[in-house]
């Protein structure tokens, strides 16, 4: 019985999420010590203590379940950005609600806009429900938003935008994005992906919570991996109108977050002074990391995210099997449709050292 001929058609021509290598898998596969992973966008400053010592407190009551309406992170998460509790929607990573808002609007037939080199969950999900891509050519590596508007027919159901985008790092500003959401039809859904936003400048970043005051068919999708550092415990948030997040809330799991994702994300959404130190040595490096392409003659794209993507002119992916043996564990993005690229998370001083001096002795 061959049992792919019974599965649903989208999913037959589905491959597996490809993460970045992790560090244990290195260390089997070479015996490497010592190694570091820029490879998947990670907190390099590790776990909060904010998040730990929420953790302690709870580690005695793990018998029952989480609480499945996630009542006090919804209360911080509203106080914070000055929201309704009736407006978000919680999710395992945010991830699961971008699969989530899929599931809930769109069907077979149904058509799902989105960019090219765009977040690859995009046209995973779209696959995954047997819905329509409309994968619109990028500009300048980033979003045609024109492109997007003249895509739009009736049987279009769905809009993902990524802002800041992965994996990128292009940028669009607030005015380009409500000139955008003032053109679309009201039966269009549009979620904005903000995963990367705190790495973002404050001066520049979206008010896209006041933008929901004007677009009742938008979705802001936010994670707490990124500058919060909970990639581990998977947790994320919506916050749309409350039709729409009653929707969502009708098709999401009752325990799709754990008590543990829970407590932690109360602690870290008030520790302002761990994500600003998160935000400010992204800045920081960030600045080393263009200088350091501009020095050595490589091309970039300019990131607003907490990674820089290389352009090498020539297939990557020897660059980075050989990084991999000074033990660096980079990105490779050919399944973005980008070969001759490589991306490169931010860390830590001293592992962008690392990767800084590897990366001249492989290129040598």
């Amino acid at each position: 019985m061959q049992y792919i001929n019974i599965a649903n058609e989208g999913v037959k021509s589905l491959s597996p999420y490809q993460a970045g290598k992790p560090i244990e898998e290195l260390e089997r596969e070479l015996g490497i010590k010592n190694i570091v992973k820029l490879a998947s966008n990670e907190n390099p400053f590790g776990f909060p203590e904010s998040a730990k010592q929420a953790i302690q407190k709870q580690l005695n009551d793990l018998t029952r379940y989480p609480d499945a309406n996630g009542f006090e992170l919804k209360q911080v998460i509203a106080q914070k950005f000055a929201v309704q509790p009736e407006q978000i929607t919680l999710g395992n990573g945010s991830n699961d609600l971008l699969e989530l808002i899929a599931h809930t609007f769109a069907s077979e037939k149904d058509e799902i806009i989105y960019s090219q080199y765009a977040f690859i969950v995009y046209p995973l999900v779209t696959k995954a429900i047997n819905a329509v891509s409309r994968e619109i050519p990028a500009k300048n590596w980033g979003h045609d938003l024109d492109a997007f508007l003249q895509a739009i027919n009736p049987n279009t159901k769905l809009i993902y935008i990524a802002n800041p985008n992965n994996p990128t790092g292009n940028f669009l500003t607030e005015k380009e994005v409500d000139h955008f959401l003032a053109q679309v039809p009201e039966q269009v859904i549009v979620v904005l992906d903000e995963a990367y936003t705190e790495f973002t400048e404050e001066k520049e970043r979206l008010n896209s919570f006041k933008l929901l005051q004007k677009y009742p068919n938008l979705i802001i999708s936010r994670s707490l991996s990124k500058a919060y550092g909970l990639a581990g415990l998977r947790i994320g948030y919506a916050v749309s109108n409350p039709e729409i997040a009653d929707l969502l809330n009708r098709v999401r799991q009752p325990f799709n977050c754990n008590v543990l994702a829970l407590v932690s994300a109360v602690a870290v959404l008030q520790d302002d002074a761990f994500v600003e130190k998160v935000a400010e040595n992204n800045r920081i490096e960030m600045a080393r990391y263009e200088a350091f392409c501009q020095q050595h003659k490589l091309d970039y794209i300019q990131s607003k995210g907490n990674f820089i993507t290389i352009d090498f002119k020539r297939p990557a992916n020897e660059i980075y099997q050989a990084l991999l043996y000074e033990g660096v564990i980079v990105r490779p993005i050919a399944g973005y449709g980008m070969p001759n690229h490589l991306r490169v998370s931010i860390g830590l001083p001293e592992e962008n050292d690392k990767f800084f001096n590897a990366l001249l002795k492989v290129l040598s």
